[in-house]
């Protein structure tokens, strides 16, 4: 059964990640935020509780 056998495809799944971790991930990382966010207070409103037509 071929399936099993994990020679070639451990090689490529260890590859991608080593990949993804060493190159992609810091590049990615490295790109600033367009909308960083800020500190705002915050500030709690008012509600009204609805008034139903029926009670």
């Amino acid at each position: 059964m071929p399936q099993l056998n994990p020679n070639p495809w451990l090689f490529i799944m260890l590859t991608s990640w080593l990949i993804f971790s060493l190159i992609i991930q810091p590049k990615l990382l490295s790109f600033t935020l367009t909308n960083p966010p800020s500190n705002m207070p915050t500030t709690t409103t008012k509600t009204t509780p609805w008034a139903w037509p029926w009670t």
